[in-house]
């Protein structure tokens, strides 16, 4: 069964509209009817597919963990750069830029999970300070990073600043003027975090478009 005239089943399309709506109200506050009318088929569809919202929604946190574990692994390839790299921008926060669809609610969806806290939000976090510190350890064998007195909080520092641009998106925008997710300003962003990572905070040579 297809929906919608592009190639995905009926069960991506569920669980993107549920990102989307979870995203937007916060996933609490929407129910399983509302995804079924967002994707235009019934509820009993979503629990054919799911079980219940609790499955539902364990298959978006997947999805997101999923995704975000792929793009911090592509970090550790030296033909995608590093935070470490002067030819980089930000880490995981540039590669969602430049690997997400434009107006991807995913990054949205991780800050609000993030904040609301719970169990899934404690195993998200795990898994991706798990892939971090496997992309850490890569790019120190590589010769790119060095790792740390402390290497389990290094990856979590790292892992932190990528995680907080996502969380407190809007109000980085109202001080910076831009958007910390666009282009223009990631670029703005990842010139002073090219800069502290390389040369820390007493440098004051960095320079900007």
């Amino acid at each position: 069964m297809r929906l919608h005239s592009d190639d995905r089943t009926s069960r991506a399309v569920l669980r993107d509209e549920a990102l989307r709506l979870f995203a937007e109200h916060g996933a609490d506050a929407v129910t399983v009817r509302q995804v079924a009318e967002a994707a235009g088929v019934s509820a009993a569809l979503v629990i054919r597919h799911y079980g219940s919202k609790d499955g539902l929604r364990a298959a978006v946190d997947d999805h997101v963990v999923a995704t975000l574990e792929g793009l911090l692994r592509e970090l550790a390839e030296p033909a995608s750069g590093s935070p470490f790299d002067s030819t980089a921008a930000s880490g995981l926060v540039d590669a969602m830029l430049a690997k997400l669809p434009a107006g991807s609610e995913l990054p949205r969806y991780l800050a609000r999970m993030l904040i609301d806290g719970g169990p899934a939000a404690s195993a998200v976090f795990l898994r991706l300070h798990e892939t971090a510190s496997a992309v850490l350890a890569a790019l120190v064998d590589q010769g790119l990073a060095a790792p740390g007195a402390d290497p389990v909080v290094r990856a979590a520092v790292l892992l932190s600043n990528d995680l907080a641009v996502f969380m407190l998106r809007d109000r980085i925008a109202e001080v910076i003027g831009a958007d910390p997710l666009s282009a223009v300003g990631m670029r703005r962003w990842a010139g002073e975090l090219t800069q502290i990572y390389r040369k820390g905070l007493s440098d004051g040579g960095a320079e900007h478009d």
